[in-house]
């Protein structure tokens, strides 16, 4: 669908990706979809929305899990190198133009030695998922707001230079990809193509899903493309425990980059918010956030190794192919596909990326990085941070392991990790939907 053809208004701000756009776009101009043509001032951010909770959950105060606690893991392209090693404490490096907010005092986090953390963006509001562009800039969804983000570091000094707004008005956008130098946005209830010519958005875009289920306790849409050059959209269950009417709910679908050809390519999955393609296998890996309400240990928190044709298990089957209490009779769980690796219950994990870049240690090549967002309703919280689960020969060799850690203080959670994604710059970028927020983790050496 072109602008004007009917569908809900969206904004698509013609943000520059170069400095000389860029500079037009401080000017005052911006593009006004679906009036083709017609240039205005930018005016303010999408109204603020109510919505559902991200995880269906509440946030209370959260008692302190700041220090590193878990051992290293054997594991690695390196072979037998221990990842990643003791936590240190580390200061959180602030600009002093973003020491504000969260950042007004100094923050203590942990990471393995050799590693610094800063502040690359600050107030962003509800920061979620992020995609890195064909220019090497970083783009970031902010759902409560309807927005997307543009954040170039044009000096390369590790901050943000300005926060460009390129599309606004759209119903709680999420999952971001890159496919043809397009960029894709899946919002609660339709993936559209925002068109880019040159590094810069041309103010039009397209609707590719028009129909995505809409609503529930699980709002989130992430998006992915794989190396058969298809678009993978997950959706959440409506629920806690249920049984859904739209197969596409708990579910990861598969299209072509134009949105046909739709078919179910994996079911069983209560809310898998975070894909990711191994960089050498090819094959697509998720998250997933298991059921509530059955005790502080139980379901485990999942990696999956997802497969065509393949049911991981909801509402019928949690973990290890154990029945639910009340779905589970009657269903043979062993025709469910167990986890790959199996976390903490409640710890809320979202984003994942396996790292590919060149500045880390060669033995982090290759290693899955998972952010915790945290629990709500357990006795003793966990989560908040972002552990590493070592991998081997495309394969999972050992359980998580903290990587960094201290976004709890006493009782209280300053930050919440949400997406994980590897920077042009061989950087780990890192946002947090609490503290609003984009870090950028870096090896500075020992």
């Amino acid at each position: 669908m072109r602008p004007g053809e009917g569908g809900r208004p969206v904004r698509v701000r013609a943000a520059a990706v170069l400095a000389a756009v860029l500079l037009l776009f401080l000017g005052g101009c911006s593009f006004r979809l679906p009036l083709p043509g017609n240039w205005k001032a930018p005016g303010t951010p999408a109204e603020d929305r109510k919505e559902p909770p991200v995880e269906d959950r509440k946030e209370p105060p959260a008692p302190d899990a700041g220090a590193p606690g878990e051992s290293a893991a054997t594991g690695g392209a390196g072979g037998g190198a221990a990842l990643p090693g003791p936590l240190v404490p580390v200061e959180l490096e602030v600009p002093p133009a973003l020491a504000e907010g969260p950042f007004a005092e100094p923050r203590r986090l942990y990471l393995p030695a050799g590693f610094r953390i800063q502040v690359f963006a600050a107030g962003l509001g509800q920061a979620r998922f992020m995609a890195v562009g064909p220019e090497g800039d970083l783009y970031l969804s902010i759902p409560r707001e309807g927005r997307v983000v543009a954040l170039p570091d044009r000096d390369g000094d590790g901050v943000a230079d300005q926060v460009v707004t390129v599309a606004e008005g759209l119903d709680r956008p999420h999952g971001l990809a890159w496919h043809q130098g397009d960029l894709y946005v899946a919002e609660n209830s339709r993936v559209i193509r925002l068109e880019f010519r040159d590094g810069a958005p041309t103010g039009a875009y397209q609707v590719v899903v028009p129909n995505l289920p809409r609503g529930g306790g699980h709002w989130t849409r992430t998006i992915a493309f794989g190396p058969d050059g298809k678009l993978y959209v997950s959706a959440g269950s409506s629920c806690n425990v249920c049984l859904e009417d739209d197969p596409r709910r708990a579910a990861i679908t598969r299209y072509n980059p134009d949105g046909t050809g739709e078919e179910i390519y994996a079911t069983g999955l209560r809310n898998s918010v975070g894909l990711a393609f191994h960089p050498e296998t090819g094959e697509l890996w998720a998250t997933e956030n298991g059921r509530d309400l059955l005790g502080d240990d139980f379901p485990p928190e999942e990696i999956n190794r997802i497969e065509p044709g393949r049911h991981y298990g909801w509402p019928h089957c949690h973990g290890d192919r154990v029945p639910d209490p009340e779905f589970g009779r009657g269903f043979d769980c062993s025709a469910t596909e167990p986890p790959a690796v199996m976390m903490q219950a409640h710890s809320a994990p979202l984003g994942l990326a396996f790292y590919t870049g060149d500045t880390f240690p060669a033995a982090y090549r290759g290693q899955l990085f998972v952010a915790f967002h945290g629990s709500w309703n357990r006795s003793v919280p966990t989560g908040y941070k972002v552990v590493l689960v070592p991998f081997r020969d495309g394969q999972p060799a050992g359980g998580p392991v903290d990587f960094l850690t201290g976004f709890l203080v006493g009782d209280r959670a300053w930050g919440r990790p949400v997406d994980l994604v590897v920077g042009g710059d061989g950087a780990l970028y890192l946002s947090d939907d609490r503290a609003g927020a984009v870090y950028r983790i870096r090896y500075a050496g020992e």
